[in-house]
């Protein structure tokens, strides 16, 4: 029997969505029948707008898609203006003010405290700057990921930008494709870092090379979410550029006719990869999806990988490679990019609109988004970058952060998301910020990644981390308690791996604790020159892993201890869901109880 969010997608889906939207946008939040919200807020997804959780009603984040992270001169003042008018809520946020924008961990933006009569002025806005909502959510096609630098990286193998940008065009907005079982993410990555991080998309295209040609082999169903992570399997098939959309539009149609949609938590690509086999997957795609003749893969450059890796340098290529991109790297044209590093992936409107001016200032006004949650200048000239880094808004955004600093990723946690369980993006700055003051890595070890998941569905990306955190409860000195999991030693590059979970339910007052400890072992008993990774794998094997994490209370004070699930937002001096304004009108001004 097909599940209720497939019976509401049968009854109106796709770009039809909009008029209703658009409809309800005009008459206010509560013309929506209340019998009618569950299938309309799924609905809107499509269109790039979450309902927010509860205690939040009326009110909505919205995801902005940007391919292959690729924000063109213009578009983030764009972004930041909409940020600044539209979407503050009533409470400030206590480290990033009023407005902010968040850059997410699929090369996205988020904005939050959207009101829905505030949806078409926003969607005239974004479309007249060649920007989009469309599919950023939703059971399709969402925003296609790969090396942020791609058609400017030095190293690049293929350049996968225009590819990245044609799989846009034909994808979004194409009623064909507009209703999969689940999410369909993407990723097309022809550069040597692996940073295009396939192995945890539902279709990855990597660098390859056959006869000559430069091309892509193909992997097929990875992903995160809940328990079940799995690796993207490869199914031995090469493309080259001009072949990639023939197979995407297979791969996906494949999906949308054999996925399951009688259990959504069965309907992800990396099932039926578990069912049918890496094997079947191409026979069917073969006999029943294209109609060119696939040719076997070729050879890949994942030995190349970096990612948390490490590796020996060359002349050509420093060692320890440029995953992150943060720093200052040289482009193929001879120009310069430099990657700023945004603590959470978040930012006040004031410093996205001085970031943008920057941008203009120094380079082509072309700004870039990574999948670690960091922003690119790019296009900016050898003789510019001594005074672009002078500039103060890189003190803030710094180009050569600590490692803890550098390798902090979180999602939205409790502030906004009604699956999180514990609050995240202010409690991972309080972490990154006691772990740079307290704790020193090794001289030689320049990334360290901490990621900070509220939940099971690993926005945060935890388990591919050197330190996994995942949000869960717990009781301490009697009292109910937030909580994270630990995991270590996870990573992508030539040899990906998940985080092995070491530690359960540990009080969040105790994790920096935690890692200052895990730091002190690693430091007095690796052996010369190893890896964090490599560390970790030669502990688990001597079977000494969780010895490692010794949980205790430190000099770090955590203001989150308490159930932020059950406030209508964290921050909030009152924060009881009884003291919750929402729902609001479109000015902001709470809504009567007659008017519910």
């Amino acid at each position: 029997m097909p599940t209720d969010v497939e019976r509401w997608k049968s009854e109106t889906y796709g770009n039809e969505i909009r008029e209703h939207l658009l409809e309800f946008a005009e008459q206010g939040w509560e013309s929506i029948p209340e019998d009618e919200r569950d299938a309309w807020f799924e609905r809107f997804k499509w269109w790039g707008l979450y309902h927010q959780r509860a205690g939040q009603e009326s009110y909505f984040m919205m995801r902005i898609g940007t391919p292959n992270g690729v924000l063109e001169p213009g578009q983030l003042h764009v972004i930041a203006e909409i940020a600044d008018e539209y979407a503050r809520g009533p409470v400030e946020n206590p480290e990033f003010g009023a407005a902010y924008c968040d850059w997410t961990t699929r090369q996205s933006i988020q904005l939050h405290w959207i009101r829905l009569e505030d949806v078409p002025e926003i969607f005239e806005r974004l479309e007249a700057n060649g920007l989009s909502t469309q599919q950023a959510c939703g059971d399709s096609w969402r925003n296609i990921v790969g090396c942020p630098v791609a058609g400017k990286d030095r190293h690049e193998f293929v350049d996968a930008l225009p590819v990245a940008m044609d799989l846009h065009e034909a994808f979004k907005g194409t009623d064909e494709y507009a209703n999969l079982p689940r999410k369909w993410k993407v990723s097309v990555t022809g550069c040597r870092e692996g940073c295009g991080q396939g192995d945890i998309n539902d279709l990855a295209f990597e660098p390859a090379e056959k006869d000559g040609r430069r091309g892509f082999n193909v992997r097929v169903g990875g992903g995160l979410a809940r328990n079940e992570p799995r690796l993207a399997r490869d199914i031995d098939v090469f493309v080259e550029p001009d072949a990639v959309e023939a197979v995407a539009g297979g791969l996906s149609a494949l999906f949308r006719e054999y996925g399951d949609r009688e259990d959504r938590y069965a309907a992800r690509s990396k099932f039926l990869v578990d069912e049918w086999g890496a094997d079947e997957v191409r026979r069917v795609l073969q006999e029943e999806f294209v109609d060119r003749e696939l040719e076997p893969a070729g050879d890949d450059l994942r030995e190349e990988y970096t990612y948390n890796a490490g590796r020996v340098g060359t002349d050509d290529r420093p060692a320890g490679g440029h995953n992150d991109h943060i720093g200052v790297h040289e482009q193929a044209d001879g120009a310069y990019y430099v990657g700023l590093n945004v603590l959470v992936g978040r930012m006040g409107v004031g410093d996205v609109h001085e970031l943008a001016d920057l941008a203009a200032e120094y380079g082509s006004g072309e700004v870039r988004l990574t999948q670690r949650q960091n922003v690119l200048v790019t296009d900016v000239p050898e003789s510019a970058l001594d005074a672009l880094l002078a500039e103060p808004l890189l003190e803030d955004y710094s180009p050569d952060p600590n490692p803890f600093m550098r390798g902090s990723i979180a999602c939205t946690g409790t502030e906004f998301c009604s699956l999180s369980i514990v609050e995240t993006k202010n409690r991972q700055v309080r972490y990154a910020r006691w772990l740079a003051e307290n704790v020193d890595l090794p001289a030689d070890v320049e990334e360290f990644h901490v990621h900070l998941s509220g939940c099971t569905a690993s926005c945060a990306q935890p388990q591919i981390a050197d330190v996994s955190l995942r949000g869960m409860k717990t009781r301490k000195d009697g009292e109910p308690v937030e909580a994270l999991d630990i995991g270590l030693g996870g990573g992508l590059g030539a040899d990906p791996r998940f985080a092995e979970w070491v530690g359960q339910r540990v009080p969040a007052d105790e994790v920096p604790g935690a890692i200052a400890t895990l730091i002190d072992r690693f430091r007095e008993r690796r052996e010369d020159g190893e890896g964090f990774r490599a560390f970790i794998e030669r502990t688990e094997a001597e079977g000494d892993l969780e010895t490692l994490i010794e949980p205790s209370e430190t000099s770090y004070e955590d203001p989150y201890m308490h159930n932020t699930k059950t406030t209508w937002y964290p921050y909030a001096d009152e924060d009881g869901m009884d003291a919750s304004p929402a729902p609001a009108r479109a000015d902001g001004t709470p809504l009567s109880d007659a008017d519910r």
